[in-house]
């Protein structure tokens, strides 16, 4: 990984200070919450105990039925059409109260609008059965046909029963059962409605007529013949007392709600008798734009509140914090609006008469002034920490950009110098005060060493070879005056194995002074022109005569290759090639010599097989003193690659080996156009 994806990295760490700000900003909204909890707590228990005074507008609890009696009559902002319908009531869906029938689903509801109830019913019913006309004028209704009764009780007189049931569809003519016998009602309206699989009955019914308790039966019947089944409201023999909004707890209830607040006052068996108030209506809508939500809850986890509900369709609060206040217990608890994600804290208290409970009060709040804080910090907060964030890494990433070229450039011009040798050339950054600085003085200071030391390895042959002749022809002047002495057998031997070892030395010290005179003829040599190919042609039928051992052949791909330079130089330097590639090979092995012309340069290759090269040695095997022979071959001073560099680069051209499949190849450039007179610059 480079340098500047490290700092890249490295600037990530900086998203630490957004997430650090959500968890303040969580806390604070905690805190927040809290507080807000306790007063709306302090507010339930206030309001709880100012309904004590109102305790005569509270219904009595009768034990004398079940609460699952009872019907909850809604109010009607609007009043309904009759017509069978209840898209008209403006109520949800919900409300419908079920009841399992002999042929499906029941759904019912009661309301009331002004001075009259309504009553809605859907009847799941295989077979629709109607009344005769005779049979409703002698009892309301035949027992054989399908009908719906409303049951009313009124304190000290006997139960009624409003009976529904019809000839045809349409309007039709209820009913009044009563110890008297049965009455047609004029004052109640009712209308019919066959629906497939069914029917639906809807009736308005001056609310004068009926009593405090109200329950409903729905008769279903399959023969004409046969009495049918009943389905029933309530269980026992008369119904529950029906429940509904009391208007002057509403009127209380009206006055002392606040903005952003839902009043619910319950009965002591939980049944809804007044509300008041919205929750959203403060005048502190949240600035909640949606995203700043989605990245708070992505931050920071989501608390674990239950889903909101509204309050109960049906009428009757059954949530657990109202019942445990129903038991005498204050509780508050949280929950979260799907819809919009804000946060919801509800609170229930018990109104107590000091004797038993006779109801609750629910009190709802939203969090819109806590979520306009909350977003405005976290809106700050964003933009804060994603312009410190896009800074900071642009900051780091331009660094890392401009730290890495100037080690880059470090790093290619110190490649640049080993490779043309150029090692006392200024590096990069020499002059800056930095750490980069320090390394690329101290890398100028290692070239320089190194090119010393090159150079006295350039020089270290002539310097030899100039220092050793003068004591090496004394000793060999020696050994000749000392041969035509009176010497023993023993003294021969050893002085003629001294004159074998002089020769040898003379012998070295010749090629090691044949660089600097390499370098001497290509000053003065006279440059000619020349067939480069021909030259290449003979060299290799001379080869093969001196080496018999071994097998040359040559391959040219051109016809005549013209160039200027020094022919002589040339075969010296093939020579060198030459000679390495006999020294690597073994007997009867093939050496190619080849000629090839490409971009206005003539390609000359010498190819052997034998051992690879040493990746390591590759880039100094054309230097002075350097061979990569072992064995009894190490003593080699490993010149003639050398010279044959030497010559190459004094054409203007360059040399190179390189590994082939068995063996290797070196390659010598020469330019098409090349003149001797561009080497003695």
């Amino acid at each position: 990984m480079n340098l500047r994806r490290q700092l890249l990295l490295v600037s990530l760490l900086t998203l630490m200070l957004p997430w650090a700000g959500c968890e303040f900003i969580r806390e604070t909204e905690i805190a927040l919450r809290s507080g807000q909890e306790q007063m709306l707590a302090g507010t339930a228990r206030a309001i709880a105990g100012s309904m004590v005074q109102y305790r005569d507008e509270f219904p009595v609890r009768d034990r004398s039925y079940s609460v699952g009696d009872q019907l909850y009559i809604y109010r009607l902002d609007s009043r309904p059409e009759i017509d069978g319908y209840f898209d008209d009531w403006a109520l949800p869906s919900a409300s419908l109260r079920s009841l399992r029938g002999s042929d499906g689903l029941i759904r019912f509801a009661v309301a009331s609008y002004a001075e009259a109830t309504y009553l809605y019913v859907e009847v799941a019913d295989r077979d629709v059965i109607y009344a005769t006309a005779q049979s409703l004028l002698v009892d309301g209704a035949s027992q054989f046909a399908d009908r719906v009764t409303l049951v009313s009780n009124r304190p000290s007189k006997f139960s009624e029963a409003f009976t529904f049931a019809a000839e045809a569809p349409g309007r039709i003519i209820s009913y009044r059962q009563s110890p008297f016998g049965f009455e047609a009602q004029a004052t109640i309206t009712a209308f019919w409605q066959d629906i497939p699989g069914g029917y639906h009955l809807e009736a308005r019914i001056p609310s004068g007529q009926l009593g405090p308790r109200l329950g409903l039966v729905i008769q279903n019947t399959a023969d004409p013949l046969q009495a049918g089944t009943r389905s029933s409201s309530f269980s026992g023999r008369i119904p529950g007392l029906a429940m509904s909004k009391i208007a002057e707890l509403e009127q209380v209830a009206e006055e002392l709600v606040g903005p952003d607040m839902r009043l619910i006052l319950t009965d002591a068996d939980g049944w809804r008798v007044a509300a008041a108030g919205e929750l959203g209506s403060g005048a502190g809508e949240p600035s909640d734009n949606g995203f700043a939500r989605r990245l708070y809850d992505l931050l920071v986890e989501r608390g674990k509140e239950a889903a909101f509900a509204e309050p109960d369709p049906q009428g009757r609060e059954q949530q657990p914090y109202v019942s445990a206040a129903l038991e005498g217990r204050e509780t508050g608890t949280w929950f979260r609006n799907v819809d919009t994600g804000t946060a919801i804290v509800a609170v229930a208290a018990p109104i107590s008469d000091g004797v038993e409970v006779i109801g609750a009060v629910m009190l709802q709040r939203g969090t819109d002034a806590i979520l306009s804080q909350r977003n405005e910090g976290l809106s700050r907060l964003i933009n804060v920490t994603l312009i410190t964030t896009l800074v900071v890494a642009g900051a780091l990433l331009g660094y890392a950009t401009w730290l890495s070229r100037r080690i880059r450039a470090l790093s290619i011009a110190a490649e640049d110098a080993l490779e043309t040798e150029d090692l006392a050339s200024a590096l990069p950054s020499a002059l800056a005060e930095d750490e980069i600085g320090d390394l690329s003085r101290s890398f100028s200071w290692v070239l320089r060493q190194l090119g010393e030391y090159n150079e006295y390895l350039r020089s270290l042959a002539s310097k030899l070879s100039h220092e050793l002749r003068t004591p090496l022809a004394i000793v060999t002047s020696s050994l000749e005056n000392l041969e035509h002495e009176a010497l023993n057998e023993a003294s021969l031997g050893y002085t003629a194995r001294a004159r074998e070892g002089a020769d040898r030395l003379r012998r070295i010290l010749s090629a090691m002074s044949e660089a600097s005179r390499v370098e001497e003829l290509m000053k003065h040599a006279e440059p000619e022109q020349f067939d480069l190919r021909a030259v290449l042609d003979s060299t290799t039928r001379a080869y093969r005569d001196v080496y018999r051992n071994r097998a040359f052949e040559f391959t040219g791909r051109i016809e005549s290759a013209q160039t200027t330079g020094s022919p002589e130089l040339l075969i010296q330097m093939l020579d060198k090639l030459v000679d390495n590639a006999v020294d690597f090979s073994e007997d009867d092995d093939t050496i190619t010599l080849s000629l090839e012309e490409r971009d206005d340069e003539f390609l000359i290759a010498v190819t052997n097989p034998g051992p690879e090269l040493p990746e390591r040695m590759r880039s100094q095997l054309f230097d002075s003193m350097v061979s990569v022979r072992s064995g009894k071959d190490s003593r080699h001073l490993g010149l003639g690659l050398y010279v044959a560099r030497l010559i190459a680069e004094g054409h203007g051209g360059r040399i190179s080996a390189d590994n082939v499949e068995g063996g290797v190849c070196f390659t010598v450039s020469i330019p098409s156009g090349c003149n001797l007179d561009a080497t003695k610059r």
